[in-house]
């Protein structure tokens, strides 16, 4: 059906195609006139070209204040150190203090404690991020007892929970030596 379109169309302009020759010197006078035009618009291109190194150092003075402005904006995230001496004291034990239960968890990793690893990293995990809120919820407070608290107390939390599972790591490691040791009998 297009086919019959395009037929048709052709048809009907059958008689109206040009088919002379250009007069002589035509394609002469067209290379000519296209020379002038690329001349002109070099021409235009070399002035804005000038300001081209211009217009980059202005964006990048303007990007570069936009961003010193906007680091200037956000205030500085306070935590237990930034309190007192002591605080910063309480932060650096608490922090001493589950580096080295951590230690002690991986060194206990095996397949059968696989799982029970895995959770209690899951668990530290959350109690990470819940830390994080309090620094900004201690920032926002300006230094309040009550979120002091609460920070040493996700501390507590996250030594528990790692004393907790390598608890239950001896446990399943007592239990897998005793029934070994049944199997054996």
């Amino acid at each position: 059906m297009k086919k019959d379109n395009i037929d048709k169309l052709f048809g009907t302009l059958e008689n109206d195609f040009d088919f002379h020759l250009p007069n002589s010197g035509h394609q002469q006078r067209f290379l000519e006139k296209l020379k002038q035009q690329d001349i002109i618009a070099e021409s235009s291109k070399q002035k804005t070209n000038y300001w081209k190194p211009f217009l980059a150092v202005a964006a990048s003075i303007v990007l570069c204040f936009s961003v010193f402005t906007v680091m200037q904006q956000q205030p500085e995230i306070k935590d237990l150190a930034s309190v007192s001496p002591e605080l910063s004291r309480t932060q650096d034990f608490f922090t001493l203090a589950i580096q080295n239960e951590l230690a002690s968890l991986e060194a206990e990793r095996s397949p059968e404690t696989e799982e029970l690893i895995e959770d209690a990293l899951k668990q530290l995990h959350v109690l990470e991020v819940d830390y994080e809120q309090l620094k900004k919820d201690l920032t926002a407070s300006g230094d309040d007892n009550r979120v002091i608290y609460a920070m040493i107390s996700n501390f507590q939390n996250r030594i528990d929970v790692l004393k907790h599972v390598l608890e239950n790591i001896e446990e399943v490691k007592a239990y897998n030596k005793n029934a070994s040791s049944q199997n054996t009998l």
